[in-house]
């Protein structure tokens, strides 16, 4: 049996305009974000909607993804760091001595981009997000928008841990094997799992899932049901790639022991996308 070992070193740069670096994990929140609204927009047109619901939909997800990640790395991860450090939850800056902005303008920091965000405070953030978003706009059910937007998110998600890879973050245990990835750039010479992309993998089979049982079967008119089964199969793969993920530390793993803290994280969001599915009906 041939085992495969990747020597896994990439530039996190995508793109350097002078003093602004892009990095691959930002291309892959574009990316993500711009298929969305690609996808969105055929769900509307499909279904009569009026085109001039999708743009501030798109910006209210957006807002609910991004402020719902950072949150959740603060308060469920991190948290012993960032109370001392309150500027750099909403500001993509970090303290560095050697550092600067602005043109050496501002000495003691550096620009790092938001690099600690956390799937499920995004999940909690866009479902917020789109109870704000359904105050303003008034059509349809809050379930009718869930069971669409769905659809992008779980390919969205996709993107994100492809970033993660390209960053060597959110990494494997190791193999102990002739099989796995050497992120060379974190120093190492033994291969982990490439947790990213098992994760990556999983979310792609779940949005052709979803945009099957969309696009080919009356499933998208039981209310509900779609958003159920990309809860509770979006976060089952969370689980299992925590098995041969590095353990991320947070609180609930320093209290509870025995699951990681995403695994006890992802629990409840599995129970209701049951809920769902079970008591969805049909319009």
């Amino acid at each position: 049996m041939i085992l495969l070992k990747i020597d896994w070193s990439p530039s996190e740069i995508f793109l350097n305009l002078g003093p602004l670096a892009i990095h691959w994990y930002s291309v892959m929140f574009i990316i993500a974000f711009s298929l969305g609204y690609y996808l969105i927009k055929n769900i509307y047109i499909n279904e009569n909607k009026s085109i001039d619901l999708i743009e501030p939909l798109f910006i209210y997800i957006v807002m609910g993804t991004l402020i719902g990640a950072r949150l959740g790395e603060v308060l469920f991860y991190n948290w012993e760091y960032f109370q001392n450090n309150l500027i750099e939850i909403f500001l993509p800056i970090k303290r560095d001595i050697n550092g600067s902005l602005f043109f050496g303008i501002i000495d003691g920091w550096k620009f790092v981009g938001y690099r600690g965000l956390a799937s499920h405070g995004a999940a909690v953030g866009i479902i917020i997000s789109m109870f704000i978003y359904k105050s303003k706009f008034k059509y349809d059910s809050i379930l009718w928008i869930f069971d669409r937007i769905a659809i992008p998110i779980a390919i969205g998600g996709m993107f994100v841990r492809i970033g993660n890879f390209f960053n060597s973050e959110i990494v494997g245990n190791y193999t102990e094997s002739n099989f796995g990835v050497v992120f060379l750039n974190r120093g190492e010479i033994f291969p982990r799992h490439p947790a990213q992309l098992y994760e990556a993998f999983g979310y792609l089979l779940l949005f052709i899932i979803l945009r099957q049982l969309y696009w080919k079967t009356d499933l998208k008119n039981k209310q509900g049901f779609i958003f159920g089964l990309f809860l509770s199969g979006l976060f089952s793969i969370r689980i299992l790639v925590e098995y041969v993920k590095e353990s991320q530390g947070g609180y609930l793993e320093e209290l509870f022991g025995v699951l990681s803290t995403g695994q006890w994280l992802s629990i409840p969001l599995i129970l209701t996308g049951f809920f769902f599915m079970l008591n969805s009906k049909k319009t």
